[in-house]
């Protein structure tokens, strides 16, 4: 607000008519990005809010209104102070952008500083713990004494690499949190979730937007150390890629999900082998695929947690999903779609959490209908709605709310 103050308050102001001319050029330029985003480039299947357009021509207008001036005043001083002017317009209009989606919470995100407490990959003796052990007929917090040690906090395992042995996807790195639990001598057999992030998004984005180490050791810390083992891989590629978690022409996300990282997840962590004890989370594009992994490999994962997710995999229409991922063929679609999939299968075992902010249009709508499809199959559904649009900020309120009804269907606390 004091850039654009400075650049609009100035003793020799720039005529009206010119402002005008500057605001139209702007709004023509935010125009013709707009187009390219949405009809030429599609790096996400969305179309832009209105707010983000709004957003992003402030800071450009606060850019150009800037050079503008500066090439008026012949003092290098003056020059000076009305750039860093557009600057402070420029930064003012990411700020907002940011505050819409709640994606960079902290400086120390935006420098890519690693997280908290981090370690390597743990090295237990885990033939300690038979992996094949029986689930107890009581909920793992009722069975499992702590020890006098048990550390107060989880610990995140730096990004490591789960290879795409069967699916020959090219992940990027995962991340992992375990809970003090874990981080005893002996470790129980802990439940597992499996976190997506949205898109454009990186497999880190539940840590930090996410604020996912403080929920879950909150979590941890109501439970006697207890919480599952979450698991964050790549489910995109790249950054902007959008291979909408199928098996498809766009590469085998699927068979990453379903077959790679619960392999890898089971011969490098003690965790319960029961599906009973496995779920798939994920904000946006992760929500839509934790319902797709769900339906298509329920005997993998029984639970998921679909937070703002679309009603099916898409990358803007169905007729460019369908060219893209498939060749044009329909039919290929319609068997791994999830409505379709739900439509002519029951699910008497899978349960859903879906969470949607109460400001999030059609998204909203388009989720009542995917759990009103859910609960017809068979499936056992809860409902969150928070305050909120499409945002980092309800994902992160979304899973502080599911985890206690995730926790009882894993076996993990009581109801």
């Amino acid at each position: 607000m004091v850039g654009l103050t400075a650049l609009l308050w100035q003793r020799r102001s720039v005529p009206a008519s010119f402002l005008a001319l500057v605001v139209c050029g702007v709004l023509l330029a935010v125009a013709v990005v707009d187009w390219l985003i949405e009809n030429v480039l599609r790096p996400f299947p969305d179309a832009l809010p209105s707010a983000v357009l709004a957003w992003a021509a402030l800071g450009l207008f606060g850019l150009a209104l800037a050079v503008i001036r500066a090439r008026r005043r012949p003092a290098a001083g003056r020059r000076v102070a009305l750039i860093i002017a557009g600057v402070l317009v420029a930064a003012w209009s990411l700020n907002g952008l940011n505050q819409l989606y709640g994606y960079v919470p902290t400086v120390g995100v935006l420098l890519g500083l690693p997280p908290p407490n981090t370690m390597d990959l743990p090295d237990y003796p885990l033939l300690l713990v038979p992996p094949d052990r029986p689930r107890p007929g009581a909920p793992l917090e009722a069975t499992w004494s702590p020890p006098g040690d048990l550390p107060t906090a989880g610990r995140v395992v730096t990004g490591t690499t789960i290879p795409g042995t069967v699916s020959g996807f090219d992940a990027r790195p995962a991340w992992v949190y375990v809970p003090p639990a874990y981080l005893v001598a002996t470790p129980p057999a802990l439940p597992v979730l499996v976190l997506i992030s949205g898109q454009p998004g990186t497999p880190r984005d539940w840590i930090d937007a996410g604020h996912l180490v403080p929920t879950l050791d909150a979590f941890a810390a109501a439970h006697h150390g207890l919480a599952p083992i979450v698991v964050m891989p790549d489910a995109l590629g790249s950054t902007a890629a959008d291979p909408m978690c199928l098996d498809s022409d766009l590469g085998n996300v699927e068979s990453y999900l379903s077959r790679d990282v619960p392999a890898w997840v089971r011969r490098t962590f003690v965790v319960d082998p029961d599906p009973a004890g496995w779920a798939i989370g994920g904000f946006s594009y992760g929500g839509t695929c934790a319902l797709q992994l769900s339906v298509r490999a329920p005997d993998v994962y029984r639970t998921f947690i679909n937070v703002a997710g679309q009603k099916e995999p898409t990358l803007g229409s169905r007729g460019r999903t369908v060219s893209a991922a498939f060749g044009g063929d329909e039919h290929k679609f319609a068997q791994v779609n999830p409505l379709d999939v739900m439509s002519r299968q029951r699910f008497p075992d899978t349960g859903g959490y879906f969470v949607v902010g109460a400001q999030d249009g059609d998204v909203k709508r388009d989720l009542r209908q995917v759990d009103e499809a859910a609960l017809a199959c068979g499936m056992h559904t809860s409902w969150s709605e928070l305050p909120g649009q499409h945002s980092w900020e309800v994902a992160a309120e979304g899973l502080v709310e599911a985890l206690p009804w995730v926790g009882v269907r894993m076996g993990l606390i009581a109801p």
